[in-house]
């Protein structure tokens, strides 16, 4: 039944399948999330840190109408200069598989597809959340309530400070998913390591993250887990800095009556432009280094 849909690349297929450690990665940083060619250039550069650290690659993004687990470097290509691509969360993939359309994976999709793949470890940049007065639009981005429901671990660098942090964390409270600080106490917000908020739990040591991971559903507790993974301190931007462009960014967006999944495309660019490209680059390198702690976390989870 599966087989219609999901289409696993031979060489993820096989190390799925012999039980080596095998990690996730979104198409929305490519398609939606940097411009061309820093997205193509950040993408390839990802599947390289995890390769290095001893984890197997598997970018997800849904082709032609297929669901795929493993792009080649052609298809990255193609999604990273194409400008059709849907940008697909859980209620989109029905009609993108229907219509056979391209789709870039959000943190929802990404999670959805790993799990029917059976990879257990997914990192990204920042998750979604609540936004800025939900408690009037109802904001609330689908990662939350996926991450309720589907077992993978997301490697972030926290949410992005564009959202409300306090009513994302309560919000992930209710829906009973973990938020863990990796030598953290301090939940980060993606472009700097404070937000003011903390974590349920702070884990220094990968091995015991694995440990927590694997009794969580071995008990059938089901659903995620957030594990948050600060930006460099080289990396991070200044906090007022960040704040200040985020508040001007927001009010324009309100101005433009910009709403929805336009929202954050729209403030990341504009983010990119009142901070002189310094934020591409925070961005970028928090990838990364989500990149070599979700491997390495995969890694742990293998052995067990």
């Amino acid at each position: 039944m599966l087989k219609k849909y999901l289409d696993i690349h031979p060489d993820v297929k096989r190390d799925l399948d012999e039980g080596k450690p095998v990690v996730a990665l979104e198409s929305t940083i490519i398609s939606h999330g940097m411009p061309y060619p820093e997205n193509i250039n950040t993408a390839l550069k990802v599947e390289e840190i995890v390769r290095e650290s001893g984890a197997v690659p598997a970018t997800i993004a849904i082709l032609n109408g297929k669901l795929k687990v493993g792009l080649k470097r052609e298809e990255i290509e193609y999604l990273a200069k194409n400008k059709n691509v849907v940008k697909a969360s859980r209620r989109d993939i029905p009609f993108v598989i229907a219509k056979k359309l391209d789709g870039a994976t959000t943190v929802a999709a990404t999670m959805i597809i790993a799990n029917l793949a059976g990879i257990k470890v997914f990192v990204t940049g920042g998750i979604g959340g609540v936004h800025r007065g939900a408690q009037e639009t109802f904001d609330i981005s689908a990662d939350l309530t996926e991450l309720a429901n589907t077992n993978v671990a997301v490697v972030c660098a926290g949410a992005k400070s564009i959202l409300d942090i306090g009513l994302t964390l309560e919000y992930l409270e209710t829906q009973g998913v973990p938020v863990i600080g990796y030598k953290t106490d301090e939940f980060p917000a993606f472009y700097t390591r404070k937000s003011g908020y903390g974590v349920d739990y702070r884990v220094d040591l990968l091995k015991e993250l694995a440990i927590a991971i694997k009794a969580k559903w071995d008990l059938n507790l089901k659903g995620g887990l957030v594990i948050a993974n600060p930006i460099p301190e080289e990396y991070e931007m200044d906090y007022n800095m960040i704040n200040n462009a985020i508040e001007d960014a927001l009010k324009e967006a309100d101005e433009n009556g910009i709403k929805g999944k336009e929202t954050t495309p729209f403030l990341l660019s504009k983010i990119k432009s009142l901070t002189e490209g310094k934020s591409l680059e925070s961005n970028i390198q928090l990838v990364y280094n989500n990149a070599k702690i979700g491997s390495k976390l995969a890694v742990e989870l293998s052995k067990l």
